[in-house]
């Protein structure tokens, strides 16, 4: 909006008439004083202001306008009939006027500098708005740097504090800060520490993991410098993310050199109490099968009721000696497999026949079994597998023995799902019952076991390139299934 300050109405009624029929919305007012009051009030773009007024004339109220903030830049042109000598112009300019119009008005020069500073006008507010932006903008940027370097600070002093060798990086994966324990196993800030010659490389391992966003851990040998002993570290590298994206690593290596050995030692203690069971236990078994041949006319009920449950015992101490053959195996790398040709369909009756022998209230379900399906792969470790799954989901449903085997044929792959309807496994512990003498904490009490029946599982199906899992909710049963590919050679 323009505002027209003249003390003559005839001279504010020609001017108005000539901006409005331009399409500038106009403004009036007769004083000086008026004019004040209205420009502290409303938002003008021009003020066409008249020099010679009673009370106040235009050059005072240029310089009482030119004194706020708010209209120290609105473009002021003045309007005269006298005085357009130099002296006059200097004091014009100098109380914050832009332009003089001298009276007689020639319409098309006022048209030509009211266009020209209302639009100058336009481009210097939206030029202090913009400004206005960027200077808050930069303040927000200082604050949040500031919080950040904290942050960053607080982070740096934590890993330093650590009795771990602990890094960053930014999120290229190039190593930012390192604590004092780095320089005990590399000599330089921006490279990895040895690893063992065996050992996967960290730099590669962690390229891959770094393309994918995802974390790393893996267990390592690196040596100290000046050093020829190799020890065991876990390596973990996580991302730390700002609204989903990543924006530095943090890495940790914690010397488990001494529990690897306890887990050695352990292992080592299985392997050999799992052999040196086996030969008494055969004699066992073998004395038993006798005494049952010398006692096989006996009407002595209780006699043949003994020797029945010493028979039961004798199979489920065979089976656990046989696991923990197989963590021996598994462990040292000896598990083999020996593959051939044979019936998927025929094997999941035939470890149903089994299962009835030893539960007899069993009542299992098999769905998609109707055809034959030829599959290469070590018939008796899948039996195993199979078995398995099937006494955990008659073991952990107590009171309710249905269970049911679901056969699915893939394009490139067969799955088996065994499904009950026992105590179920929190999700938060379903992705730990494969490991090794894992047991569920709220089932251990009073369910039997060690802990290494799915971790040998997991290892078989593993070594036939297949998958596994678990899907389950507490207290609605679990589904544990695997799959195996479908080929005719390795």
């Amino acid at each position: 909006m323009i505002l027209i300050v003249d003390d003559k109405p005839e001279n504010i009624y020609s001017l108005k008439k000539l901006l409005e029929l331009k399409n500038h919305p106009v403004d009036i007012a007769s004083s000086g004083e008026e004019a004040l009051k209205k420009v502290l009030s409303f938002d003008y773009s021009l003020i066409i202001l008249d020099v010679q007024m009673p009370a106040m004339d235009g050059f005072e109220v240029a310089e009482t306008l030119s004194g706020f903030k708010k209209t120290k830049d609105i473009p002021i042109i003045f309007l005269s009939a006298v005085n357009i000598d130099k002296q006059f112009i200097a004091k014009g300019y100098a109380s914050g006027g832009i332009d003089y119009v001298t009276k007689p008005i020639d319409p098309d020069i006022l048209l030509l500098k009211v266009n020209t500073f209302i639009k100058l006008y336009q481009q210097t507010k939206e030029l202090h708005e913009i400004q206005t932006i960027l200077r808050a903008e930069i303040e927000t940027r200082k604050t949040v740097q500031a919080q950040l370097r904290d942050k960053v600070e607080q982070l740096h002093s934590t890993l330093e504090s650590l009795p771990l060798i602990a890094f960053t990086s930014d999120d290229g994966g190039n190593i930012e800060f390192v604590n004092k324990h780095w320089f005990s196993y590399s000599s330089s800030d921006k490279i990895f520490p040895d690893t063992h010659p065996d050992d996967k490389n960290i730099t590669s391992e962690w390229a891959v993991e770094l393309q994918k966003g995802n974390s790393l851990e893996m267990e390592i040998r690196v040596k100290k410098l000046n050093s020829e002993d190799y020890r065991f570290h876990l390596l973990r590298i996580i991302p730390i993310k700002d609204e989903e994206k990543i924006t530095k690593w943090v890495g940790t290596f914690t010397d488990i050199e001494d529990q690897k050995q306890i887990e050695k030692k352990k292992d080592e203690f299985l392997s050999i109490a799992s052999h040196e069971l086996k030969t008494p236990l055969t004699s066992i078994k073998a004395y038993i099968q006798l005494l049952d041949r010398n006692l096989k006319d006996t009407e002595s009920l209780q006699i043949k009721k003994y020797i029945e449950k010493a028979h039961l015992q004798v199979g489920k101490l065979n089976n656990l000696i046989a696991e923990l053959l197989d963590i021996s195996k598994i462990d040292s790398g000896k598990l083999k497999l020996n593959k051939h040709l044979f019936n998927i369909q025929n094997l999941i009756e035939s470890t149903c026949e089994t299962i009835h022998q030893t539960h007899e209230d069993a009542i299992i379900t098999i769905l998609g079994n109707e055809q034959p399906l030829e599959v290469y792969a070590d018939e008796a470790r899948i039996e195993q597998v199979l078995i398995n799954y099937l006494t955990n989901a008659l073991k952990y449903s107590p009171d309710n023995k249905q269970v049911t085997i679901t056969r699915e044929n893939n394009k490139n792959e067969v799955v088996i799902k065994v499904k009950d309807n026992g105590i179920g496994i929190p999700f938060e512990k379903q992705k730990s019952v494969f490991n090794k003498f894992y047991r569920v904490e709220e089932s251990s009490l009073k369910f039997q076991g060690l802990g290494i029946g799915l971790y040998i599982c997991a290892e078989i199906i593993n070594k036939h390139t297949g998958k596994f899992g678990v899907n389950s909710s507490k207290g609605n049963g679990a589904e544990f299934y695997f799959s195996i590919p479908i080929k005719l050679k390795d």
